[in-house]
């Protein structure tokens, strides 16, 4: 007999076309239903709280009195929670976002009961290749999920082995119809009967074993409640047929009995369902802010807080707790991919201003605490510089030093004297130092210097330089006139069409038209990009007239373009070829002294409509596939989807486009060469040109839907609902953070995963002086001169971030390979191997780490 497994859930975004606000009270109301139901079948066997435990957060600030209930049908098993804190987009979130969700998440659920150990994730735009290791690292080893799969990734099945790096795997349940084809079934015997036959002819097809599932629930449904009449009539239709309410573990039970097909990979393909290609620049603000906040909390916060708990200064545990969670927010899918109301992004970008502002200002602190730990000398200020990166490097360093004195020196511990240049330096009222100053009569004003150095700098670690009274003035900036910046790799000269020209020192190979702005209508909506029929690509270079200025220093030359740039103000401009918008461009490149990543800005000030600007990277590799990272490691995706030959014939939900994630950077490369561009802020590309060897970033797309119908690329009904959203077409200004790699070397010697790490690693800087606002008391701990807390010098490997343990006895490592080929870690003492849990799984002296496999370790053991 076929078993039908009904399986009663509630699929809860956040926030979507509605605030989270309007949301919050719907769970109240619904949640308090489901306890009431519960409760009063004790026959009713489970409900699935959609395998997130941030709207139990919700639920117990807002009833508190109902949480007993809550815990008590938890701890029976009958209401089920977890694993997530969020319903995590998997595409353009960072991999250290989606394990610190499963962390939380799991935290969460354990204090009520046992969690739901399946990587649910039923409504992810698209699924990462690293998931299976992810979900395998928490000793997860089944998952379920809905977009992404088609036949040509190996099985029509609906049940697979999927397989991911490391050796890792997870049994699978794909969800072919959605999570909500159970949603308000009906009890009428001909309706209920309809709707049941077109499924049963689809979940057939694809089941491996008697068991289908029919998932009963929808987006902020309420449970429902007469789902034994429902059984009752489905039983009468279908006596071949055995209904009955289940839960996902009982379907996965009867799964793992059998030999499963096996596939591997990522799964963005739209055949069966929407997965939205092009939505990964879309609110290029959002999607900016949330790639700069990930990198700030990873590359500096972390490793700095792991420092001070080294050196012995406490851990703020709950405070890190509470920044990820909040950002965590954002990450669900809806959320993640700016697919909402103008009120609900609204709402968003506060929360990325709340969770930034925590972050800087909690790198301040440590940096603060670990400086004042360092001995003073009489009358000298401190100037305390951090590198957070993974080994020891030479950097050229900007700081900012506040004095009264008119000239100073840097000197080391042992008196070294620090050569410096100044590169500004303005008068700040002492009011804005400390009030208390002038509160007793002071009023001298202190001269705030903006100083540039190049230092020599400890891995994970920092070195103190001391700042004392001079009666020489320092080096300023250098007198140079030129038309062009250079460095130990490049030289760059402006072009007066907004573009440049690099020259490439090593080969000598030059390279033109760089910079150039592809500007096209968007006729789509904010899930994605549709092109405006018959519409033609305006570039940049073909009609504007820049202006080019230059800046020098001992060890930074910085060039900036500026221009204006007409373009159709909206579609109807468009297609009657006026010109009566504009879009106002500053570019900004500094080559830094013995730096190979060229420094990129692109300011945009827009005032047009229903458009997508991209950036545009000639490379001169004509290539078949691109190459790009992923959470934890490589992938290489072919330049032009085989599928657009088909994709209409096989009648796909949408078109699938080359267009591609990725989260710090994209290259093309050959034998010889390799040209890549790292990322600070947007996340999104396409291989395009006659020979498919110019690399486009999307810098952002303008709409003014949230969805609409009938798309040139995606037919039929609209995504979402048809909501008009202003705000979305991005009017104002936007900064855009990137970097550039030219090199004549083949991508194994560029190590390009690791210049993309050390240049997103920024050194900072920390300014002891007498004086803060804010007042502290003197720590016991005292902090050496000069510290280094671990040096990873194997190239293949990345560390993904050090961090303190949640156990807040050990600070652990995380890393991963970016080779090819296997990596090992070796030491003449034992060391402890964490999973992604942080949970001890051996001691070794050995560890080999196998291609795009993750790794943690405990580098330093605090109670020993």
């Amino acid at each position: 007999m076929h078993k039908v497994h009904i399986v009663p859930h509630v699929h809860w975004d956040r926030e979507w076309y509605f605030s989270s606000e309007e949301s919050k009270i719907l769970l109240v109301n619904n949640l308090r239903e489901v306890l009431d139901f519960l409760e009063e079948h004790p026959d009713y066997p489970n409900y699935i709280l959609d395998g997130q435990t941030s709207i139990i957060d919700d639920f117990a600030r807002l009833a508190p009195n109902d949480m007993p209930r809550f815990r008590k049908l938890v701890a029976e098993g009958r209401l089920v929670i977890g694993p997530w804190y969020t319903q995590t987009d998997e595409m353009v979130v960072g991999g250290e976002s989606i394990i610190r969700n499963l962390y939380y998440g799991l935290k969460d659920a354990k204090e009520f009961g046992k969690p739901m150990m399946i990587g649910y994730l039923p409504d992810s735009f698209g699924q990462t290749a690293q998931m299976p290791q992810i979900l395998n690292g928490f000793d997860i080893t089944r998952a379920i999920f809905w977009r992404g799969i088609s036949e040509r990734h190996g099985t029509d099945k609906t049940e697979f082995i999927w397989k991911g790096s490391g050796g890792s795997q997870v049994t699978t349940q794909l969800l072919p119809l959605g999570y909500a084809i159970g949603k308000y079934l009906p009890t009428n015997p001909e309706a209920l009967k309809v709707r049941m036959d077109k499924y049963f002819e689809v979940l057939d097809r694809g089941a491996t074993t008697a068991n289908i599932v029919v998932p009963n629930g929808h987006d902020q449904m309420p449970i429902q409640k007469n789902i034994d009449a429902v059984l009752e009539e489905l039983r009468k239709l279908y006596p071949a047929r055995d209904f009955f309410i289940s839960r996902y573990e009982q379907v996965f039970d009867e799964l793992e009995k059998i030999d499963l097909p096996e596939v591997s990979g990522e799964f963005i393909d739209g055949k069966y369902s929407r997965v939205h290609r092009s939505i990964f620049s879309m609110r290029a603000d959002l999607k900016s802010a949330n790639t700069r906040i990930e990198n700030k909390i990873t590359n500096t916060l972390e490793p700095m807080m792991a420092i001070a708990f080294s050196l012995g200064f406490a851990y703020q545990a709950g405070t890190i707790e509470a920044i990820w969670k909040d950002l965590m927010e954002n990450h669900a899918h809806d959320s993640m991919g700016a697919c909402c109301s103008d009120k609900v992004h609204a709402e968003i970008l506060a929360r990325y201003h709340s969770v930034e502002e925590r972050v800087d200002r909690l790198i301040d602190f440590y940096e603060r605490k670990i400086s004042e730990a360092i001995p003073d000398k009489k009358d000298q200020d401190k100037l305390v510089i951090y590198n957070t990166f993974q080994r020891n490097r030479r950097k050229v360093v900007d700081c900012t030093i506040i004095s009264k004195l008119h000239n100073f020196v840097l000197k080391t511990a042992e008196g070294e004297l620090v050569p410096y240049e100044i590169i500004s330096q303005e008068v700040v009222d002492p009011g804005l130092i400390d009030r208390q100053i002038v509160h007793y009569g002071d009023y001298d004003p202190f001269i705030e210097y903006k100083i540039r150095l190049v230092r020599e700098l400890p891995a994970v670690g920092y070195e103190v330089l001391y700042v004392s009274m001079s009666n020489k003035p320092p080096q300023t900036n250098l007198d140079k006139k030129s038309d062009r910046i250079e460095n130990d790799f490049y030289i760059i000269q402006p072009n007066n069409n907004g573009t440049i020209q690099i020259t490439e020192k090593m080969s000598g190979q030059i390279y033109d038209k760089v910079l150039n702005l592809e500007n096209v209508a968007d006729d789509g909506d904010e899930y994605d990009f549709s092109p405006l029929p018959n519409d033609h690509a305006i570039y940049s270079n073909e009609h504007v007239v820049s202006t080019a200025s230059f800046d020098y220093s001992q060890n930074s030359e910085c060039l900036t373009i500026i221009y204006e740039w007409d373009l159709p103000k909206n579609l109807t401009s468009r297609e009657e070829g006026r010109r009566d918008g504009k879009i106002a461009v500053e570019i900004k490149l500094e080559l830094k002294a013995g730096e190979k990543v060229i420094g990129l800005q692109v300011k945009l000030n827009n005032q047009i409509n229903d458009q997508r600007t991209r950036l545009l990277i000639p490379t001169a590799i004509a290539s078949e596939f691109s190459i790009a990272d992923n959470q934890f490691g490589r992938v290489t995706r072919p330049v032009i989807d085989e599928a657009l030959a088909i994709w209409e014939k096989e009648s796909w939900d949408e078109r699938p486009d080359s267009i591609y994630p990725f989260l710090s950077y994209v290259a093309l490369a050959d034998e010889k060469r390799t040209v890549g561009i790292i990322t600070n802020s947007v996340r999104e590309y396409e291989v395009v040109g006659e020979h498919y060897d110019t690399i486009a970033i999307t810098l952002f797309r303008g709409v003014g839907f949230l969805g609409k119908e009938n798309l040139l690329r995606r037919p039929g009904r609209p995504s979402g609902i048809k909501l008009a959203t202003p705000d979305s077409q991005m009017h104002g200004e936007l900064i855009v953070m990137l970097g550039l790699v030219i090199s004549s070397e083949n991508e194994e010697v560029v190590k390009l995963p690791l210049l993309a790490k050390d240049f997103l690693t920024p050194i900072v800087t920390y300014n002891q002086i007498p004086y803060n606002a804010m007042k502290l008391n003197k720590e016991t701990v005292e902090a050496p001169p000069i510290c280094s807390l671990w040096n990873l010098i194997e190239d293949g490997l990345v560390v993904s971030t050090i961090k303190v343990a949640e156990s807040q006895d050990k600070v652990i490592a995380r890393f991963y390979n970016t080779k090819t080929n296997n990596q090992q870690i070796q030491s003449v003492m034992d060391f402890e191997i964490l999973n992604l849990a942080e949970e001890r799984v051996a001691d070794t002296k050995f560890l080999e780490i196998q291609p795009n496999e993750i790794a943690t370790i405990v580098i330093k053991d605090i109670a020993k």
